[in-house]
């Protein structure tokens, strides 16, 4: 056998194989499928809308220690029949979001207070607040926070058609990964408000649903006190806590979290954000 053509043969070798594990990969990334038919959701949280509280869901997430924007999800995005709302985890893990922001009004007292105590959380928020603070997205970025879709205007997305529910998500997700960087990998539907629109459409933009096991009903100006013990005898393994950083006055929500914060640390619990889950 000739020099040239012994190479030849082994240039080709080399390529089937690189085609063999690039095939394996892909597989170890792929979703699987399993869509049931679920029923419009009542609304669960937020003014004025109120219903029945959302049970147990039997997907669950992990928890990521890190800095920055997520990276990007490999694979197809599945259709859930109802939203995440506890995340699994070794020890006393917790997540913290806040909806409706970002408002350079309270937002910026909820990022200095997770800086101060090295904590990561969650922000919902919704387009017509992102567009006009682009430079909050950023800083939530550069610190690790996680930033969901939360809608364009907070309507009820259950008394909207497809295209409108489409809209609202689309738009939102376009101008978070403006300002933040890279397109958001998970939704929360106003209201705790989901039907099987909402998750088609939110998986088919790449997003995962999150609801929440504790609601903090913050929006309705409780007192700080109140916001706090609904925390902390709400805290627990795998907890997700709703607050919200604006739709009005959120100058006891910001209040709560510094008193409540510290406590919960040091109480044992690590607070973080969540990473979605491929096999």
């Amino acid at each position: 056998m000739k020099k040239d053509q012994l190479f030849t043969r082994r240039r080709v070798l080399l390529a089937g194989a690189t085609a063999v594990g690039a095939a394996g990969t892909a597989g170890l990334l792929a979703w699987g499928s399993g869509d049931k038919p679920v029923r419009a959701a009542a609304p669960a949280a937020g003014a004025p809308a109120r219903g029945v509280p959302l049970k147990p869901s039997a997907y669950r997430l992990q928890p990521l220690t890190g800095y920055g924007p997520p990276r990007a999800a490999p694979g197809r995005t599945p259709v859930r029949s109802e939203p995440m709302l506890k995340m699994t985890g070794r020890g006393r893990t917790m997540v913290l979001t806040f909806d409706d922001g970002p408002d350079p009004r309270y937002t910026p007292g909820v990022l200095d207070t997770l800086a101060e105590y090295d904590v990561r959380a969650m922000f919902f928020v919704c387009g017509e607040m992102a567009t006009d603070h682009k430079d909050l997205l950023a800083r939530m970025a550069d610190e690790g926070h996680v930033v969901g879709n939360h809608t364009w205007s907070h309507p009820l997305l259950t008394s909207l058609t497809r295209r409108q529910i489409r809209s609202e998500m689309a738009r939102t997700s376009e101008v978070i990964e403006d300002g933040y960087g890279e397109p958001p990998r998970w939704f929360r539907a106003p209201y705790g408000a989901w039907n099987r629109t909402t998750f088609q459409l939110g998986a088919e933009l790449g997003m995962e649903p999150l609801a929440w096991t504790v609601d903090t009903l913050d929006w309705t100006a409780p007192g700080t006190g109140t916001i706090v013990s609904r925390v902390q005898d709400g805290a627990g393994p795998g907890v997700v806590v709703l607050s919200h950083d604006a739709g009005g006055d959120r100058s006891q929500s910001v209040a709560a979290l510094r008193r409540y914060l510290p406590r919960l640390l040091d109480s044992g619990y690590h607070i973080t954000v969540p990473r979605r889950q491929y096999t």
